[in-house]
């Protein structure tokens, strides 16, 4: 037992780390890249909440329309890339 405790906290500590590093990168932004940044987080969220809808759903309009907005929201994180 102590080692699944001692690999969840070493875990916790990467996770940490890592958070670290990417709030001193965030500083480093310019306030436009910054604002890019969080709305390509924010279309991924979206992106995301989208594929979770689609694959509860059961009635096939539902679907078709979470088809729409899901090609919109890659046609958005395209021009990302």
């Amino acid at each position: 037992m102590a080692r699944g405790w001692e690999s969840k906290s070493v875990e916790d500590q990467i996770g940490a780390a890592e958070a670290a590093r990417e709030m001193r990168a965030a500083h480093q932004l310019s306030p436009e890249q910054r604002e890019q940044a969080e709305h390509k987080q924010s279309l991924l969220m979206s992106r995301s909440l989208i594929v979770s809808r689609m694959k509860a759903a059961r009635d096939p309009r539902y679907r078709a329309q979470l088809k729409v907005a899901l090609d919109e929201l890659d046609a958005q994180l395209a021009e990302f890339e």
